[in-house]
């Protein structure tokens, strides 16, 4: 079974069918003990890239903004059993040039994990694309907030949207994730995890 833990803020864990390990944006919460294959990073902000928190298997794939976005192309990868595909990630606190988010594909699901981003262009291109979880910041404060998330989440067409990212430097806070009111809403509390 594929499971994703949310760890809290902007950080989540997936696991895949055949054991496969990703992290996403270290930085918070717990959940850090299965050495890594994957770590994908959206931007260098210190609350998104604390890779020291994660032992890596030996082959582990770590993806960097340098590694994603290169002369402006948004590169591709296949690594462990998963595709990875960056797209863009943006807004007024976030250069479009040193920040990306990533489109994951592995047994048979469909992830959007956004990074800090508000709404960008490459979202149009989504709504056809059967997304299953795509995964939303949501603080209005270094990100979009809520009703700009809500409008997102209506744009990409997710079966799923989880927001993230609710309170600059909290974990989880259950009243702004509760105003996530988009019929596709997942609310998953830090240090719970799910079967995707």
């Amino acid at each position: 079974m594929s499971k994703l833990l949310y760890q809290g803020h902007g950080s989540y864990r997936i696991e895949t069918n055949n054991g496969t390990v990703a992290y996403v944006d270290p930085f918070a919460g717990k959940g850090y003990e299965k050495k890594a294959d994957i770590v994908l990073i959206t931007h260098h902000h210190y609350d998104h890239d604390n890779i020291s928190l994660i032992t890596k298997n030996k082959g582990c794939t770590v993806i960097e903004p340098k590694d994603a976005l290169k002369h402006g192309k948004y590169n591709s990868f296949d690594t462990h059993g998963i595709r990875i595909d960056s797209v863009s990630a943006y807004n007024k606190n976030h250069d479009k040039n040193e920040c990306v988010g990533y489109m994951l594909l592995f047994d048979g699901i469909k992830l959007y994990a956004s990074g800090d981003t508000s709404l960008t262009e490459d979202m149009n291109s989504m709504y056809f694309m059967h997304i299953d979880y795509a995964l939303l910041p949501i603080d209005g404060i270094y990100n979009m907030d809520v009703r700009e998330a809500i409008k997102c989440a209506e744009i990409i067409n997710a079966k799923h949207t989880i927001p993230v990212h609710m309170k600059p430097g909290e974990l989880f806070d259950l009243n702004i994730a509760e105003k996530f009111t988009t019929p596709s809403a997942l609310i998953i509390e830090a240090g719970k995890e799910i079967v995707l």
